[in-house]
């Protein structure tokens, strides 16, 4: 949804009388008469796109790809998951790099005239946009063509009673032993709230009717989608895809059974937060650092750096946000209410599921004929074959085989003393 971009250009009056009409005056364009050489103001902003707002236009073209119904139907839910990551991953650095520049008092603009912080209030009002319509297409188009096609995510409250039993089940043998629910009191201040995850603020009553509050964070290393049936996502044991699938979130699993975490407590209310951090990296000194040293500091500093975006669950009462905003120490401007799931990333793992028929058919890159050979008997083969003329391989619907295949015969080669690429 490109936002397009109204250039008027003008054109000189001659002398310094009034201007001159361009159809019909001096400097008009008819035999014998010269035209006038338009004139633009290099300086206005009005003829530049602000780079964080064309990357979320961008963002707004994948999601284009999932609303497309010529697309099948698991590509769809993979391009919708395609713009949570890459939403994350435009928080982590683009506003985090926005927010470092406004802390530190950068009054220069670039040449469409927004400043840090005026970047930031256009991304806010664009980013929310994009992330409520990317819920919206899941829950009123998505769900209901899943659900058609076989494929159903059921709410836990939804479930039967045998149902229950089962992920109940689960949730004891698998989920339970990975929790660790940590609580905030004054003997126990706030805790770090790693970026990225997924959390559930949750508010018990003890025996005295005081309240308290608690973190309990969502596993990352167990499915987010767990199966009611046994081969849900998988085959059945007979090796046959199943046509019904049916999961239900890790999340309502782990708040229904949240008072087995909490024995002689009162569960008041669990809801769902996110927390983004600024994960903006400098790299300096390339030359003369480790430059793997760097890196390895830069993605330990990631979990770390302060909170970009908070997103919240539309039914989280306001006290609640605002204790999470003021103990995460962010701005209530980066705090993201949403009405529907929180990480839409997790719906990777659905497009896994063995129904070929909802997936693109599989594509297998070409390999140019000139590199047709056997190359792990014949090193000297593609050398050969680059004498012989320039060889053009273009990814992906040429095969990277080749690439490979070239460092692995020069890696072999005595006669190389570096690889440069």
């Amino acid at each position: 949804m490109e936002k397009p971009i109204e250039i008027k250009t003008e054109l000189p009056s001659p002398g310094n009388g009034p201007r001159s009409n361009p159809e019909t005056g001096p400097g008009a364009s008819h035999p014998g008469a010269g035209t006038q050489p338009e004139v633009f103001d290099l300086n206005d902003p009005r003829y530049y796109i602000n780079r964080e707002l064309g990357l979320l236009d961008f963002q707004w073209r994948v999601l284009e790809e999932a609303q497309d119904e010529r697309n099948p139907l698991l590509e769809r839910l993979k391009f919708l998951a395609i713009v949570d990551s890459n939403l994350s991953e435009f928080f982590m650095v683009r506003v985090g790099g926005l927010h470092l520049q406004k802390d530190a008092g950068v009054t220069s603009t670039p040449s469409d005239g927004l400043s840090p912080a005026s970047q930031l209030a256009a991304i806010r009002k664009e980013a929310l946009t994009l992330m409520q319509a990317a819920r919206d297409h899941l829950k009123n188009r998505l769900f209901p063509a899943l659900t058609e096609a076989g494929i159903h995510i059921i709410n836990y409250p939804d479930l039967n009673q045998h149902q229950k039993e089962s992920v109940d089940a689960y949730f004891d043998e698998v989920i339970f032993p990975v929790l660790t629910p940590l609580a905030v009191d004054p003997g126990h201040p706030f805790p770090f709230i790693s970026n990225l995850s997924l959390n559930l603020a949750v508010l018990i009553k003890d025996k005295e009717g005081r309240q308290h509050f608690a973190r309990v964070k969502v596993p990352t290393t167990l499915p987010q989608f767990v199966p009611v049936k046994r081969s849900s996502g998988g085959v059945r044991r007979d090796g046959t895809p199943p046509r019904e699938h049916i999961f239900v979130w890790i999340s309502q699993m782990i708040i229904a059974n949240l008072t087995k975490l909490f024995p002689g407590m009162e569960v008041v209310e669990a809801h769902p937060f996110h927390v983004t951090r600024n994960a903006d990296l400098e790299i300096q000194d390339w030359e003369a650092a480790d430059l793997m040293e760097t890196m390895e500091e830069s993605v330990r500093k990631r979990r770390f750096g302060e909170v970009v975006r908070l997103m919240l669950d539309a039914k989280m009462p306001p006290y609640i946000r605002e204790f999470l905003a003021e103990n995460l120490k962010i701005d209530l401007n980066d705090v993201y209410v949403v009405d529907g799931p929180l990480v839409l990333s997790n719906l990777m793992q659905l497009t896994k599921i063995e129904r070929y028929d909802l997936r693109d058919r599989p594509f297998t890159p070409a390999i140019p004929p000139s590199l047709h050979f056997d190359a792990d008997n014949d090193d000297n083969a593609i050398f050969g074959s680059i004498r012989e003329g320039d060889i053009l391989l273009h990814h992906p619907y040429d095969s990277f085989s080749p690439v490979v295949e070239f460092l692995m015969a020069a890696a072999r080669d005595e006669n190389v003393l570096a690889i440069k690429q």
